[in-house]
């Protein structure tokens, strides 16, 4: 059996697991979604954010890039935004992103990467905009991690500074910005900030 044969099996297996389990599953499923958060996370295959956060199918609407990243050029990421803070109704934005990502790591290497390295010069940026921050730091590891977090930082600025969140907030809807970090060695999710409109004439 081929590896993508494998998959459909799986999923055959899956699926009828759920209706087992929980007849009306899929049912309810097919309704329209109406999910409280909006995950703005990193591509890596070793993040999940529904079973991070223990949630079914419908309850986290997601978008993933590599290191989580939000700039007003991406038009992708901006419409998703937009899709879930006027369609759905999102009461939470939240970006995740990972202790020991790769793109992040990548960024602090001065050898070239390619393609992706046009994406992350917004992460260099970052580095540059907190470069103080790395003076007493010599590990490798200890660099990357921090700059994982402060790359979470910086993204939920760009979030905020958004047309679409600003008029949000201008329209009294209930949303607020959360950045969160995610480590893969055990698990476990750390908040690292939290903003809601209360925070924009601190901009």
């Amino acid at each position: 059996m081929s590896e993508i044969a494998e998959l459909f099996e799986r999923n055959k297996r899956w699926a009828e697991g759920v209706r087992e389990s929980t007849p009306d599953f899929f049912e309810k499923l097919s309704e329209q979604q109406s999910p409280d958060y909006l995950w703005i996370g990193c591509a890596d295959s070793r993040v999940p954010a529904n079973q991070i956060v223990d949630l079914p199918p419908g309850e986290v609407f997601v978008h993933r890039n590599i290191a989580n990243v939000v700039v007003p050029s991406d038009l992708n990421c901006l419409s998703v935004i937009q899709f879930a803070v006027e369609v759905l109704k999102v009461k939470y934005i939240i970006v995740v992103g990972h202790y020991g990502c790769g793109g992040v790591k990548a960024s602090l290497s001065s050898e070239p990467h390619g393609l992706i390295d046009n994406w992350l010069e917004h992460i260099r940026n970052v580095h540059r905009l907190h470069s103080h921050e790395f003076d007493d730091i010599t590990d490798p590891d200890e660099c990357t991690d921090r700059l994982c977090e402060l790359n979470v930082i910086e993204q939920v600025r760009n979030v905020c500074s958004t047309t679409i969140v600003r008029d949000a907030w201008r329209r009294g809807q209930p949303l607020r910005v959360e950045g969160w970090i995610y480590s893969i060695k055990d698990g476990a999710l750390q908040g690292l900030c939290s903003r809601g409109p209360e925070d924009t004439e601190t901009d």
